[in-house]
């Protein structure tokens, strides 16, 4: 058959597409009937679909495109490397210099004793490495009974078997035998939703200690650690009321229990900080990253450990570890994006120019009938769809049918606004410009403007009981 192609008529590309790539958490036999947009190029906060379409990229391809499509940098240095040394292991007392400098760069980076590196080649598998790391830190200190990792319903962590069991998607765990033993769910903080009669902080707090009711319950000689996302960024960017990670810290510092901040979204500037446990104002034993960190140019993730578990795990050989750990042309391009994000300023670009304005124009939405909540920390941000403001009711039509359609009229208006059940989340490129947001701003208010008009006439603007 033919090569194919760039030039391809986009129908042809769609048949093939539909014959023959599975799509991730994707139905695959809709493909047959309506074809995936063709994505052919991108440019800063731009994408330019096969059929000449200009697209706003609100959400960074999958959270991650921090610097923007385009940039040139990244080619030529992963061009260099790929002539130089375009793979070798970190096996058998081996290294190559991208890992070293990598490897030196994030701990210089990283908060507090977070000092040692562990490369995967993404979130889901750095986070499998997470529940290796702490249950054999744990048995080298000679409590091999510490094996229960607690995280969070509707948590993202990956999707391995070992990640998807952290992460706590009923839909993920209906599939596949999951999770696996010893993984302990407790309940999100998120108010909106779930927050009854309690006002953000009291509800903040009693999420909070549910983490020390399910270790006492559990037994704190059996928890190995805690895992959390700073921001939920996957369940629908849910942002904890201002008591929750206080209290966190408090239970953790209190108790022999591991700290694992889940950075693969919140990482590498998204929050308005180098990571989104300095936003909340935590301490992690372990950070998980990925995403930002290559903005995406490369796959490429990672554990970053404390000095007192690296110690402990280096009196002993770790029986652990991936092909492309430390992949060399994945570093070097990872390492040149975080060289672009320090000197073009970026993070101060999100805390002090973008961050702020997006706020002001994300929150103004709230002035819309069909939104009930405008959430955003940096450039992060979710707005909750509801049909009774006063009562934050959900839709009697069942949790994401409004969401839906609100995401195929932003994708029909040339923006690309995810949906999480009926809340519609954001997380454009770090490099959105004021002039980009107001565009962005625009085309969110023409969608929820088109949805809530289907939605009365459709009769599906009734609030559940």
């Amino acid at each position: 058959m033919p090569a194919v192609t760039n030039h391809m008529p986009t129908a042809e590309l769609q048949a093939l597409d539909a014959a023959h790539h599975i799509h991730p958490f994707s139905t695959q036999s809709n493909f047959e009937k309506e074809g995936a947009r063709v994505i052919k190029r991108g440019e800063g906060v731009w994408l330019f679909d096969s059929e000449g379409e200009k697209i706003l990229d609100a959400m960074a391809g999958l959270w991650c495109v921090n610097v923007g499509y385009g940039r040139e940098e990244l080619v030529e240095v992963a061009t260099r490397q790929m002539r130089e040394l375009p793979f070798y292991n970190t096996f058998f007392k081996t290294t190559h210099v991208p890992a070293i400098a990598l490897a030196t760069k994030l701990a210089e980076l990283a908060p507090g004793n977070l000092n040692h590196v562990f490369f995967a080649s993404g979130g889901s598998d750095a986070n499998d490495t997470n529940i290796r790391v702490v249950r054999h830190y744990w048995n080298m200190k000679g409590k091999p009974e510490k094996t229960i990792i607690i995280s969070r319903k509707n948590g993202y962590h990956g999707s391995t078997m070992g990640s998807a069991s952290l992460g706590g998607m009923s839909g993920m765990h209906a599939q596949g035998g999951l999770p696996i033993p010893d993984i302990h769910h407790i309940n999100q903080p998120d108010w909106w939703a779930e927050g009854g009669q309690l006002t953000p902080e009291e509800f903040g707090l009693a999420r909070a200690r549910e983490l020390e009711q399910a270790i006492d319950e559990l037994g704190e000689n059996r928890v190995a650690a805690f895992i959390a996302e700073p921001i939920q960024g996957a369940g629908g960017v849910i942002i904890p009321p201002s008591t929750y990670w206080p209290e966190i810290k408090r239970i953790c510092a209190e108790r022999e229990i591991l700290l694992i901040a889940d950075e693969v979204i919140c990482g590498f500037g998204r929050t308005g900080n180098w990571f989104g446990n300095q936003t909340v104002g935590v301490q992690p034993d372990i950070m998980t990253i990925a995403k930002g960190m290559s903005s995406g140019y490369q796959p490429i993730g990672g554990s970053i450990l404390s000095d007192e578990i690296a110690n402990t795990l280096g009196k002993d050989e770790f029986n652990h570890g991936y092909t492309y750990s430390g992949h060399p042309v994945a570093s070097a391009v990872a390492l040149e994006n975080l060289r672009i994000i320090e000197e073009e300023k970026l993070i101060d670009h999100v805390r002090d120019t973008a961050g702020p304005y997006m706020r002001k124009k994300w929150e103004e939405l709230t002035d819309h009938p069909l939104v009930g909540e405008a959430k955003i920390v940096g450039l992060m941000g979710s707005i909750a769809l509801t049909p009774d403001k006063s009562s934050r009711a959900a839709f009697a039509a069942g949790a994401g049918t409004a969401g839906l359609i609100c995401r195929e009229r932003c994708f029909a208006n040339n923006l690309v606004m995810r949906h999480v059940g009926d809340r519609m989340i954001i997380s454009p490129p770090l490099v959105i410009q004021p002039d980009e947001i107001d565009v962005l701003a625009e085309r969110a208010h023409r969608a929820l403007d088109e949805t809530y008009k289907r939605l009365k006439e459709e009769g599906l603007m009734v609030a559940a009981h």
